[in-house]
């Protein structure tokens, strides 16, 4: 297993209190723009959390007033344009393994945007378990505007699940900016809340969901995740696996227990 508490990366910011874990992209000045090595690095990280024992939820902040404004043009946009094609698979499938990366990394995850989030950034956020908003955040999936495709990093597979076909479609053939009320409206955002209660609202929602059956959410996000690519019967069968693991635990014999007494149980993730 793998502590994470003192980890220190180079190209964003990381903190962890308690067991929730707290990201912030650092550019502020440029409204936090991804390069090639913080993209690496945040791939990596997630891969890491998968077996980190002292975090159980993953947080990602704002910084500045924004959220993330992608790719950034100078570092990654106008490289890319010199690149040969086996330097260009290797990049987008990278961007991917982000994704991936957060998809299987066990924990919940929980994005809290204000200002822009576009782009790879607006990825990052459809990638994520629970997303809050401020009323003011707007959210794009501009690729048409540079000249790619919408399908990028997974998003005609995962948006649409969360929006529907129709409105993902015209999200990603426009690339247009989504309002933070048509995001809750549509259910890419949980809530709308004002700035400054949004990173206490994140951060508190995070703290709940690390005093719960921690084991039994890492098993949650599995089966959120794998149940899209199954059959009904598969789904079910499935579960029921899933929920005959979880009956293995500890914490659920505690939950029994506290029951049985009138008292409140406390999850230790075992």
């Amino acid at each position: 297993m793998t502590k994470m508490a003192g980890f220190r990366p180079k190209h964003f910011l990381w903190q962890v209190e308690g067991k929730v874990a707290h990201i912030q992209l650092d550019r502020p000045e440029r409204k936090n723009p991804l390069t090639f090595d913080s993209y690496a690095e945040l791939r990596d990280t997630f891969r890491e959390l998968r077996y980190a024992e002292d975090v159980d939820v993953v947080v990602f902040l704002p910084n500045g007033g924004n959220f993330c404004s992608g790719g950034d043009v100078r570092d990654i946009i106008g490289p890319l344009v010199a690149m040969e094609m086996k330097e260009l698979l290797n990049f987008t499938r990278m961007t991917g393994d982000l994704v991936k990366a957060m998809l299987a990394c066990g924990k919940p995850i929980i994005t809290a945007v204000d200002g822009v989030a576009v782009g790879a950034g607006a990825i990052i956020v459809m990638a994520s378990d629970i997303r809050i908003a401020t009323p003011e955040a707007k959210t794009a999936f501009l690729f048409t505007r540079v000249g790619l495709a919408g399908c990028d990093m997974g998003a005609c597979a995962i948006l649409p699940r969360i929006i529907g076909q129709g409105r993902a479609a015209e999200l990603l053939y426009t690339g247009r900016s989504m309002s933070a009320a048509e995001g809750e409206r549509w259910g890419f955002y949980n809530r709308l809340v004002d700035a400054g209660a949004l990173e206490p609202d994140a951060l508190d929602m995070a703290r709940r969901i690390a005093s719960g059956p921690t084991f039994a959410h890492g098993i949650t996000k599995t089966q959120l995740n794998q149940e899209w690519s199954m059959g009904l019967d598969q789904a079910i069968e499935a579960e029921a696996q899933a929920q005959a693991i979880c009956m293995q635990t500890r914490d659920f014999e505690r939950a029994y227990r506290a029951f049985v007494a009138k008292q409140t149980p406390v999850f230790e993730g075992t």
